[in-house]
């Protein structure tokens, strides 16, 4: 007896360790989505072949699917209309025996949440990199066991221990400046040998990278952003993964990764998705290549693969109360696949923003990914959004080139923004100076205020949403180099002991005072302006060095003068006939200076200036 008792003891004691072992993902589902279907993939040795029966209704088993690999499953579940949230027991059964024993839970989705809010030319985004932002938390920089565990301040490239709660912490300075949504690099778990500070290299699809802290912390931001009005914009990653990442030892399936799960670099020729003579093999290179050995090209012809990238983006957009997504390197997936994504997404969000990374100044390219676009060869995408880089490639050209010569400077503007004709939706494009990628405008510009001023006057009050990478309100630049890890330096007062702080301001020199003062007043302006949320846009030709434009509703006008010249400009406003005329009241915004318009109109030099028209 005694002897059957240790038996029995020990078969349970292998049999929970063995449960500790099973991976199941999605984490956990909810009730009352839209698709009522829901595939989980589950991870465990030699599970292949095991029978999945659900213990109670309203979660039905519909078909177990076999990988390559024995040791997963990939199981189809139903959903049951007006199932009710709870626990849904289900086993898995092998040679007549429960081999293991899962407690899925569905949970109750928020009140309204397939109609929630996000973001939109109402909005100014603050792109943040939370390695670099605050260290609200220094309990959790180093990470045991991790393939880079401690952090390294004075490395570029190493984590300097920014977290979730650095960036919970400063969210009143956040809205107090202005902005209404937060779109930060990934947070997801990236244990990798170097350079796992950026979030690019995701290893855990389903957690928080523990040195950014916890799934709750995220969620803790999220919902306290949310009570002071801005959005959270996670950015999502479907092209690529981490070669750390728990799967690379054990494909479910062969063609899991691109080529066979070995390293074929992609030639970055974002043209052969659109090229009318493109080879298949630039497209094959294009599409399944990898950027970089370190980073896995993810199969999305795969219909596993794609499917679990899918539900991968819903689990994040209802487990942390979302307000919009962006997608990283969106060209480089495969298309049919990203429209796949989008309709997923959208069916259970139809008020979400999305907006993809197409880096091309060339808005023929750009153009190509945005919903509503009819394309010549017939591809219909479902993306609302694309981030603007023919814009911004523009703005940094038409500060530093020369008005005087034909077609450049301020000309740069007018041409770009005369070809959203393009555009299915060009207002719903983000604009920027700059990002997490490329210099910083204050030194694109060569450390120039004056040109800086201009080109974030004219970001805030062009067509678009616009976003700001962090640090720029305070004259952050990389005038050493263009390594990344300069560009995304450490916010000023993000960690103790700090020469310079952004929230107080101290140690803050005259003009770095100066600049976050105009960027607070001009940002807070427009938050409130519903001219430069829903207006059209109206715009002259540049001459001289000047650049005027309008944005105008039925009931209000702001106008916009450019004035690149060092010295003063009289313009005259006989040109502007059509929308503005003498003994118009106007308000400058940044000085609340008050006049009526003449005949002419005199601007400082090398000024931006806006007024409103009443």
């Amino acid at each position: 007896m005694k002897k059957l008792i240790l038996f029995l003891f020990v078969s349970l004691s292998l049999q929970t360790a063995h449960a500790q072992d099973l991976r199941v993902e999605p984490l956990n589902w909810w009730t009352g989505m839209k698709n009522s279907q829901l595939q989980l993939m589950i991870h465990g040795k030699d599970i292949k072949g095991s029978e999945v029966i659900a213990k109670k209704p309203g979660l039905k088993i519909v078909k177990v699917h076999s990988a390559d690999s024995p040791n997963y499953l990939f199981v189809d579940c139903e959903i049951s209309k007006n199932t009710p949230a709870g626990t849904y027991p289900i086993d898995l059964k092998k040679g007549g025996k429960i081999i293991h024993h899962i407690d899925y839970s569905l949970q109750a989705r928020d009140k309204n949440s397939a109609n929630r809010p996000s973001y939109s030319t109402k909005d100014v985004i603050y792109l943040i990199t939370p390695d670099r932002f605050a260290n609200g938390d220094p309990s959790n920089d180093a990470a045991p066991g991790y393939r880079e565990p401690n952090p390294a301040r004075n490395e570029m490239y190493g984590r300097h221990g920014g977290d979730i709660k650095g960036i919970t912490d400063r969210l009143d300075y956040i809205h107090d400046m202005g902005f209404t949504a937060i779109w930060s690099l990934p947070v997801q778990t990236n244990d990798q040998a170097k350079e796992s500070y950026h979030g690019y290299a995701i290893t855990d699809h389903y957690a928080i990278d523990p040195r950014f802290g916890t799934n709750e912390d995220y969620k803790n931001l999220s919902v306290k952003a949310g009570q002071k009005g801005i959005k959270i914009i996670m950015d999502v990653v479907l092209n690529h993964c981490g070669d750390g990442h728990w799967w690379m030892k054990d494909f479910p399936f062969k063609d899991w990764i691109n080529f066979d799960g070995k390293f074929v670099s992609t030639t970055h020729r974002r043209e052969t998705v659109q090229d009318p003579h493109v080879s298949k093999f630039d497209a094959k290179m294009q599409s399944e290549g990898w950027f970089v050995p370190a980073m896995p090209d993810l199969n999305q012809k795969n219909p596993f693969m794609a499917k679990y990238l899918i539900q991968n983006t819903i689990w994040w957009i209802e487990y942390a109360h979302l307000g919009g997504i962006r997608i990283d390197t969106y060209p480089y997936s495969e298309k049919l696949f990203a429209a796949q994504w989008s309709d997923a997404v959208l069916a259970e969000y139809p008020n979400l923003n999305l907006v993809g990374e197409e880096w091309s100044s060339n808005p023929i390219i750009t153009s190509y990914w945005q919903k509503g676009k009819v394309n010549r060869d017939g591809f219909k995408s479902s993306l609302p959004a694309l981030m603007d880089f023919p814009l911004q490639n523009a703005l940094t050209e038409s500060m530093n080139e020369n008005d005087q010569e034909w077609g450049k400077g301020l000309n740069k503007l007018y041409n770009v923004l005369s070809n959203d004709l393009i555009y299915a939706n060009p207002d719903n494009l983000v604009v920027f100076g700059d990002n997490h990628d490329m210099s910083r405008f204050y030194t694109q510009v060569k450390h120039d205020q004056a040109l800086f001023r201009m080109g974030i006057t004219f970001l805030m009050t062009t067509r678009g949403i616009p976003q700001i990478f962090y640090g720029t309100e305070n004259l952050m630049s990389n005038p050493k180099s263009s390594e990344h890890g300069e560009i995304r330096g450490d916010f000023y007062g993000g960690w103790p002991g700090d020469a310079k702080d952004a929230v107080s301001q101290k140690g803050f020199t005259a003009d770095e005072k100066s600049t976050q003062d105009f960027f607070k007043k001009l940002l807070n302006w427009r938050k409130n302006n519903t001219v430069i949320h829903e207006g059209k846009l109206l715009h002259f030709g540049p001459e001289n060095g000047v650049y005027v434009y309008f944005r105008y509703t039925n009931t209000g006008k702001v106008m916009v003068v450019l004035n690149k010249n060092v010295q003063e400009k009289v313009i005259d406003l006989a040109k502007f006939a059509e929308i503005i005329q003498p003994g118009m009241a106007v308000k400058e915004v940044m000085t609340d200076k008050q006049f009526t318009l003449g005949a002419n109109l005199s601007v400082a030099g090398k000024t931006a200036m806006i007024l409103e028209v009443h």
